[in-house]
C-alpha cells in the first residue's frame, strides 16, 4: 500500500506540476517563487526533517527542475535556420535532458529508501539449508586466495552444510595444454598448488575445459557440480566475516520467491582517487551512496540486484534461467532482471559483511569501470527494461535509472566542452540574457544542490559526483560508443587485484587529462580577452566563462587522481582492539592488544616497557579467535620496536606457512564485521553545501599544483606497471 501511496503521490504532483509549470509568469515572479520554495527546503534540510517534509522537499526541488526543463525547451534553443548554433545547441540541450530525466528516476529510487534491517541470526528451530560457496578466480596470486578461503570456511554455520569452491579458470585444461610452453608451465604449477591450497583449507578445488562465457561460465560450472539449496558468492579478494550466512541465510525460509539477498561491498583499502587525493580517512568512499542509499531505494521497490559479489542466491531460481546469464559482461545484473521479470524477488541487507580490495591504480580502476559501462550499457540495449516484460513498472524505472546512469560520460563531456563554442567560435549556443541565466539555471542549480545533499550529504561530498564522473568519462566516452557500434564486442576483462605503486608516477593513461587541463586553461585567457575586447557582451561572457571556469578546477582537482602517490605501505592497516599475549626470548608470555592488521601483519602495543623482545627477531603469538581454531598461536617477524613510558609497540609481519597461519590470519582481519560498520559510520558527517564546496575548493587548488609539479618531474619517464604487493611485508 505505501508503494502505492508513493506513485499515486507523484502522479497527482506531476499533474500539478505540469499546469504550474507552464503558466507565462514574468521572471521577477519566477525568481521569487523559486527563493521561497528553496528557502523551504532548506529549513527541510537544516532540521533533518522527515516523512511529509521528505516528499515535500523533493516536490518542491522537482518543480524548479520541472519549470527550467520546460524554460530551457521553450526559450533557449537557438533557431534552427541558423544551423551552426543549432547543432551544438541541441546536442547540450539532449544533454541537459538526460540529466532532468536522470534526477527524476533517481529521486523516483530514493524517494523512500528502507530503514536499514536489523541483525538477524538463524534460531535453534530454523531450517538450516545446505550452502554452496563460490570463490570464482582468474589470476589472483595463491595467498590472496587462502585468506579469501579461510575466512569464508570460518563462517559460523554447520560445517555438514557447508561447502566451500574454490572455482579456478587460470589453470583450465586448454590453458595447461596450451602450445604456448611457458604459458602452459604456469598454468599446471597454479592448478597443482591450488589444488593442495584448496585441500590444505578443506575446501573443493573445481576448474574446467575451456573459459567460456568468462565468470558467468565459471559460476555456472560450479552450479553443476554443487547441489546446495543456496549459493553464496564471494570474489577472490572478498572475504567474508564470520556472521555473513547467520545475517542471510534466515530470509530465504521466510520468503520461497527470493532468489537475492544482497549485502555491500566495504574495502579495505583506498580506491586512487581517495589514495591520491588522500581522503581515505575522512570523506565517503565512492560506492557508500550506492550501498548507503540507492541500493535502500532499489530494495523499497523490490529492485535491489546481484553485485556479482558478497550475496546469497537460491539454486532453484538460477535453473530458471539456466544458471547464470552471460550475454552481457555484467552477468551478475543480467542475471538479476531476468529473475525480477520471472516473479522472483530480491532483498538488500544494508551491512557490511565482506571486506574486499578495489584497483589500487588510475588504469585498473578505469578498466573495471569500462566494464561496468559496457555492460550495462549491454543491458539496456539488449533487454531495454522500459519494455521487459515481467517486471512491474517500478521495476522498470529502477533498472532504467540502473542501465542508462553509464550514459553519463556523453553528458559529462557535453558540458565539458559546449563552453567552447561560445569562447572559440562565437556560437550562440543557449540562448538568453545573464538575468534569465540567474533566475532559472541557478535557482535549478540550487535546488539540485539541496536535494542531493539532503539526500545522499552523509555518503557523497559536496562536487565529489562531478570529479568521480569526470575522471571516468575521459575513458569511458569512446568505450560507450564500441557498445553502440557493436554490442556484442566487449569482452569480460578480469579486475587486478592486490597492487601496488612502487614509485611515484603519473598514470600511464593520465595524459588526456593535461591536454584538457590545458584547453580549459586557454579558454580562461580566451574570456579574460573577450571580457576587455567585447565589453558589450560582458554578461554572457562571463556565465560562460563561469562554467569554463568550474570544468577547469574539476580538471585540476582530476590531475591530482592521475598522479599516483608512492605506496609506503603496501598493504592498508585495519583498527582494531583485541587482547594478546607476545612470547618473549626466555619463554614467558606478556599481555598486550592487537591495535591494527593487515594482510600482511599487526602493530601489538605491550603493557611492560622491557620486553626482551627485539628487532629482526622471530617471536608468537596468541589470542583468543573468534572461530574454533585448535592451535590459536602464530609465528611473527618482529619488523620494528619502539618502547616508550607507556608501554613497547611492536610491528610485526605474519609467518603464513600453514593452514593454520592463514585461519588465523582470516580470523584477525575478516571475522568481525562490526569494524567495519564501525569504520564507515565514522565517516558519514554530512558536512553541508557551503563547507563541502569550500573543501572541495581546497583540495582541488592544492591537487591542481601536485598535478603539474608531478607532470615535470615524472610525466616523461616510462611508465611502471604496478606490482602485486609482497604478501610477506607489511
Amino acid at each position: 500500500m505505501r508503494k502505492i501511496a508513493l506513485i499515486a503521490f507523484w502522479l497527482l504532483f506531476a499533474g500539478i506540476a505540469a499546469i504550474a509549470i507552464t503558466l507565462p509568469i514574468s521572471i521577477q515572479t519566477h525568481l521569487v517563487t523559486a527563493v521561497l520554495m528553496l528557502a523551504l527546503m532548506l529549513l527541510v534540510k537544516l532540521f533533518r526533517l522527515e516523512g511529509i517534509w521528505r516528499l515535500l522537499l523533493l516536490a518542491f526541488g522537482t518543480a524548479l527542475v520541472l519549470r527550467y526543463a520546460f524554460w530551457r525547451t521553450t526559450s533557449t534553443l537557438p533557431p534552427i535556420s541558423q544551423i551552426a548554433d543549432f547543432i551544438p545547441g541541441f546536442l547540450l540541450y539532449l544533454a541537459e535532458m538526460y540529466s532532468v530525466l536522470m534526477l527524476g528516476l533517481s529521486l523516483f529510487v530514493v524517494s523512500e529508501p528502507l530503514p536499514s534491517r536489523p541483525a538477524t541470526k538463524l534460531e535453534p528451530d530454523d531450517e538450516v539449508p545446505q550452502v554452496d560457496v563460490f570463490v570464482p578466480s582468474y589470476n589472483e596470486s595463491e595467498e590472496l586466495l587462502a585468506g579469501t578461503l579461510a575466512a569464508a570456511k570460518a563462517m559460523d554455520y554447520p560445517a555438514d552444510k557447508l561447502t566451500v569452491w574454490l572455482l579456478d579458470d587460470g589453470g583450465t585444461l586448454a590453458k595447461r595444454q596450451s602450445a604456448n610452453a611457458d604459458q602452459a608451465e604456469a598454468a599446471q604449477d597454479r592448478h597443482v598448488r591450488l589444488m593442495a591450497l584448496a585441500a590444505a583449507l578443506q575446501c573443493n578445488y573445481l576448474t574446467r575445459d575451456r573459459n567460456e562465457h568468462a565468470k558467468a561460465g565459471n559460476l555456472n560450472n560450479g552450479l553443476a557440480h554443487s547441489k546446495g539449496d543456496l549459493v553464496a558468492v564471494f570474489d577472490a579478494d572478498h572475504a567474508p566475516s564470520q556472521d555473513f550466512l547467520q545475517q542471510t541465510v534466515p530470509y530465504f525460509a521466510r520468503d520461497h520467491r527470493l532468489f537475492l539477498v544482497q549485502t555491500p561491498h566495504f574495502f579495505l583499502n583506498p580506491d586512487p582517487l581517495e589514495r591520491n587525493l588522500q581522503t581515505y580517512d575522512t570523506m565517503p568512499s565512492e560506492n557508500e551512496m550506492f550501498y548507503g542509499v540507492i541500493q535502500r531505494g532499489l530494495d523499497r521497490w523490490n529492485a535491489s540486484f546481484f553485485c556479482g559479489s558478497a550475496a546469497v542466491l537460491r539454486r532453484t531460481a538460477l535453473e530458471t534461467t539456466n544458471g547464470f546469464v552471460g550475454k552481457s559482461i555484467t552477468e551478475d545484473a543480467e542475471t538479476a532482471i531476468d529473475l525480477h521479470a520471472k516473479g522472483w524477488n530480491s532483498l538488500y541487507v544494508d551491512r557490511p559483511l565482506i571486506a574486499g580490495l578495489q584497483p589500487a591504480t588510475f588504469a585498473s580502476f578505469i578498466g573495471q569501470r569500462t566494464r561496468w559501462a559496457q555492460g550495462m550499457l549491454q543491458i539496456m540495449m539488449m533487454k531495454f527494461p522500459l519494455f521487459k516484460r515481467g517486471l512491474s513498472m517500478s521495476q522498470r524505472l529502477c533498472y532504467m535509472s540502473s542501465t542508462m546512469f553509464w550514459l553519463f560520460p556523453i553528458t559529462r563531456m557535453t558540458f565539458l566542452f559546449a563552453p567552447f563554442f561560445y569562447i572559440f567560435f562565437d556560437l550562440q549556443i543557449f540562448t538568453a540574457s545573464g538575468g534569465e541565466f540567474f533566475a532559472y539555471t541557478m535557482t535549478y542549480m540550487l535546488a539540485n544542490m539541496i536535494m542531493q545533499n539532503y539526500l545522499f550529504g552523509k555518503w557523497r561530498w559536496p562536487l565529489i559526483s562531478e570529479l568521480y564522473e569526470y575522471i571516468q568519462s575521459v575513458h569511458l566516452f569512446p568505450a560507450l560508443f564500441s557498445v553502440v557500434l557493436n554490442p556484442n564486442k566487449p569482452t569480460f576483462n578480469v579486475t587486478a587485484k592486490d597492487e601496488t605503486t612502487v614509485r611515484s608516477r603519473v598514470s600511464e593513461i593520465g595524459t588526456p587529462f593535461f591536454i584538457i587541463f590545458l584547453i580549459l586553461l586557454v579558454g580562461l585567457g580566451f574570456t579574460i580577452y573577450r571580457l576587455y575586447a567585447e565589453p558589450y557582451k560582458a554578461e554572457i561572457t562571463l556565465v560562460v566563462g563561469g562554467w569554463n571556469l568550474f570544468n577547469l578546477i574539476i580538471a585540476g582537482c582530476a590531475l591530482g587522481v592521475v598522479s599516483e602517490r608512492k605506496e609506503a605501505r603496501q598493504n592498508q592497516r585495519v583498527r582494531v582492539d583485541r587482547t594478546c599475549q607476545i612470547r618473549t626470548p626466555d619463554g614467558s608470555w606478556l599481555e598486550g592488544a592487537i591495535v591494527d592488521v593487515s594482510s600482511a601483519g599487526l602493530g601489538v602495543r605491550l603493557r611492560s616497557s622491557r620486553s626482551g623482545v627485539t628487532k629482526d627477531s622471530l617471536s608468537h603469538l596468541r589470542f583468543e579467535p573468534y572461530s574454533a581454531i585448535e592451535n590459536p598461536e602464530m609465528a611473527l617477524d618482529v619488523r620494528n620496536v619502539v618502547t616508550s613510558e607507556n608501554g613497547t609497540l611492536l610491528s610485526c609481519q605474519f609467518v603464513l606457512n600453514t593452514p593454520n597461519d592463514f585461519r588465523l590470519m582470516a580470523d584477525l582481519l575478516y571475522a568481525n564485521s562490526e569494524q567495519w560498520s564501525e569504520r564507515l559510520n565514522s565517516k558519514r558527517i554530512n558536512v553541508g553545501i557551503i563547507e563541502g564546496v569550500l573543501r572541495f575548493l581546497w583540495i582541488a587548488l592544492y591537487q591542481t599544483s601536485r598535478g603539474l609539479s608531478y607532470y615535470v618531474r615524472f610525466g616523461k619517464t616510462p611508465a611502471v606497471k604496478a606490482t602485486r604487493a609482497p604478501r610477506a611485508s607489511r
